[in-house]
């Protein structure tokens, strides 16, 4: 990014702030170890808007970063009944952003209600910046951000996944999609921990 505005040449809905930001490009693998610890600890935080800029962010827990068919990809779990499931629907793009740990409260929040009926940057003050390559924002308080396009989703087949696995985390039969977004740039503020 460079001090470049975001403005001159960055995708964005039209609700999304647009600053010259901190971040740096970094590869996908400089911060991966942070981000896997960031998941499995609080969470991280999944952005996603529509074309008309309506946005969304949700809690991930579940996911992963690899290379599929030669590329870099990061790979989440979202439920039909989620909101941001019908934006990337939509649209075929979403951001992952690694939260620092004081924004654990936050990162609660966002996992805790639905974007149907709170807009959550706005009632916890996460400020979305103009993603450089995709309609989603980042989100500018965190430390790391993925920018995806989806190139590949499945659903999670019930009958391939073990009993004890469904009667714990889809007792409701809300089976998730798993979307496979090919990583196309990373952005991180280096001068931030991410403890």
């Amino acid at each position: 990014m460079k001090g470049k505005l975001l403005d001159e040449g960055g995708l964005s809905s039209p609700n999304v702030r647009r600053v010259k930001m901190r971040k740096v490009k970094v590869n996908y693998t400089d911060y991966l170890k942070e981000t896997l610890q960031a998941m499995s600890n609080t969470g991280l935080l999944l952005t996603s808007a529509d074309k008309k800029g309506k946005m969304n962010v949700m809690t991930i827990g579940w996911g992963t970063v690899g290379i599929i068919w030669g590329m870099p990809m990061f790979l989440v779990l979202v439920r039909p009944s989620r909101f941001t499931y019908d934006l990337i629907e939509e649209t075929g793009e979403f951001t992952v952003n690694v939260p620092p740990r004081r924004l654990s409260e936050i990162t609660f929040f966002c996992g805790s209600v639905s974007g149907r009926e709170h807009d959550k940057f706005k009632e916890k003050g996460l400020t979305p910046i103009a993603g450089e390559n995709v309609i989603s924002p980042i989100i500018e308080e965190c430390v790391v951000h993925y920018e995806c396009k989806v190139l590949h989703k499945n659903d999670v087949i019930p009958a391939r996944v073990p009993e004890e696995v469904i009667s714990k985390f889809y007792p409701q039969g809300d089976y998730h999609r798993i979307f496979f977004g090919r990583i196309i740039s990373v952005f991180a503020n280096r001068e931030v921990k991410i403890d």
